[in-house]
Order: structure tokens, then C-alpha cells, then sequence
């Protein structure tokens, strides 16, 4: 009897209508999420050159050619762990300092906000293509205030950066290219800042704690989660970055920014190997989804939340 009320109630006319306003919704999710998921996963244990008519089943012979016979899966993996390392700390250092400096009071303080957070909203390729011109050696703004520091120096303008142009540089050069992003990381830094309460710091000051002391014993520590949650956000951003290394350099000079997401795009739309660009994606879902996990589990020694009993 229970089951037979239990099952009336699941089709019921609420449940019903229910059912009918959420089918978009389902229907989207199965046909262009979860399909393409398992497909892929099917496909990365296949060998696929996107003409032939059916994928051929080769098990893990797409990871085994990975791991040991394929350098430039290891090398894009480095170039974009270099990427990370030097992009995400970058980003999340400056958005803390500009959330700071908008956190004050001062007329036309909105202005500012909305100036420093458009960069975010503009086109991932026509901000590409900016840079391309602010990074160029021999007329890009960068290098023309580079000259003039090194002017004040006496040192050689030979020793000026060539940035995409140069093996070195390139990678270097996108890093400082991410800083343009960090409007969004900002903006939650700001959040924090405004929703930390005043009492502590009044209390600080009457303790006689000078700006610097109330800054990393009270403020850093209530701005743990925003830190977390940039973190997470700058990792996840870094591994997956692909629009840069296309549009800019297109992977050089000599591979060195052949980021993970470009090489699985070559592997798929220039070489015609579907199954193993499949494994190359499912290896950097693997990378992220444990990169991720350390974080959050990390956390727990590091992020303090407001009301916690932390002592």
C-alpha cells in the first residue's frame, strides 16, 4: 500500500507539469553534456581520424603512447604548469592589492570599479590581439617604457625582451598578458573586504596595532574563502588556457607555449587523431579534478571563516 501511495504521488499531475517545464532543461543536459561526456571517454579508448565512418576500438593504447612515446604530451604539460605557477599566484597577489585600493571611500569610486572590471568582458580574441601589439619588440608600449627605464639604468637596449618573438620570453610574456583578468578576482577580493566587520579592527587599534598587523592577523585571515575560491578559479582557468597560444604564437616559437588545450586541438583538427586528442582531454580533466581536490582539502588548515572557533 505504501508503495502504491509513494508511486501515485511521483506521477501526479504536479509532478507531471513539474516534469514538463524541467524536460528543456533535461533535454539539453542529456543531448549536448552528458552524450558528449561518454563519447569522448568512448573515444579515447579509439583510434579516429574524423572521416573514417566508425572509431576503432584500440583499449589504452591512446594512454600507453601518451605516457611513454609522445614528448610534446609531456611538454605542453610542463609549459602550462609553468603558466599556472606563474599566472595564478600573479593574478591573485594584484586583485587583492586593487580590491584594497577600491575599498575606499573617495568620490566616483563606482567609475573606477566598473574601469577596472570591463577589461574582463572583452573579447578573448580581440584581447589577443591587443597584446600582440603591446608585447611586439620594436614599437609595442611595453618595451617603449622598458627603454626608458632601462635609459636611467645605462643598460643596453639590446637586453630588452623580444617576448613572443622569443623562446624565452614568450611564456613569460603571456603571464604578464593574464594580469589584464583580474578584474573578476577583484571584485570578489572586494566583497570580502566590505563584508569584514569593524569591531575587530577598532579593537586592534585601541591594542595600539598598526596598519600592517591589523592587514595580516584580521583582514588576510577573513579573506581566506575569497583566496580559496580565486585559487580554484585561477587553477581551473590556467590549465584550460587555449586562445592565447592560437591567436599569438600559435603554440611557438619552437613549442614554447604549446599549452595542453592547443595541443589537443592539433592533435584533433590537424592531425586527425580524434581518439587520442579524447585521451589528451580526459588526462587534463584528471589533472584539474585532483589539483582541485589538494585545494579544497588543504583548506581546512588554511581558510578561516567568520564565526569559526579557530583556536
Amino acid at each position: 500500500m505504501t508503495t502504491n501511495s509513494h508511486t501515485c504521488r511521483f506521477w501526479s499531475r504536479e509532478n507531471g507539469e513539474a516534469y514538463l517545464f524541467l524536460s528543456p532543461w533535461f533535454t539539453g543536459f542529456f543531448l549536448f553534456l552528458a552524450f558528449p561526456i561518454g563519447y569522448s571517454l568512448y573515444l579515447s579508448l579509439c583510434r579516429w581520424d574524423l572521416i573514417s565512418p566508425s572509431p576503432l576500438y584500440v583499449g589504452f593504447q591512446n594512454y600507453h603512447h601518451m605516457l611513454t612515446e609522445d614528448p610534446r604530451f609531456w611538454l605542453s604539460l610542463k609549459v602550462t604548469g609553468l603558466y599556472a605557477l606563474g599566472s595564478v599566484p600573479l593574478c591573485i597577489i594584484v586583485a587583492l592589492l586593487l580590491a584594497l585600493l577600491l575599498n575606499g571611500k573617495f568620490r566616483g569610486i563606482g567609475l573606477f570599479r566598473t574601469i577596472y572590471y570591463l577589461p574582463a568582458v572583452v573579447s578573448g580574441v580581440a584581447v589577443a590581439v591587443l597584446w600582440v601589439g603591446l608585447l611586439n619588440p620594436d614599437f609595442g608600449m611595453i618595451n617603449q617604457a622598458l627603454r626608458i627605464l632601462f635609459g636611467w639604468f645605462n643598460l643596453p637596449e639590446e637586453s630588452l625582451p623580444k617576448w613572443l618573438f622569443s623562446q624565452k620570453w614568450a611564456l613569460p610574456g603571456l603571464i604578464l598578458m593574464s594580469l589584464w583578468g583580474v578584474g573578476p578576482g577583484a571584485l570578489v577580493f572586494l566583497a570580502g573586504l566590505q563584508s569584514i566587520p569593524q569591531e575587530p579592527h577598532e579593537a586592534a587599534m585601541i591594542d595600539g596595532a598598526g596598519a600592517g598587523r591589523r592587514f595580516l592577523h584580521i583582514t588576510l585571515p577573513l579573506l581566506t574563502p575569497m583566496i580559496l575560491f580565486n585559487l580554484i578559479i585561477g587553477i581551473i582557468g590556467s590549465l584550460q588556457v587555449f586562445t592565447q597560444g592560437y591567436v599569438m604564437t600559435g603554440g611557438g616559437p619552437r613549442d614554447a607555449t604549446l599549452f595542453f588545450v592547443l595541443y589537443i586541438w592539433q592533435k584533433a583538427f590537424l592531425d586527425f587523431q580524434a581518439g587520442y586528442a579524447s585521451a589528451l582531454a580526459w588526462v587534463l580533466f584528471c589533472v584539474i579534478l585532483v589539483l582541485t581536490l589538494a585545494v579544497l582539502r588543504s583548506s581546512r588548515m588554511w581558510v578561516h571563516y567568520g564565526g569559526e572557533d579557530n583556536g
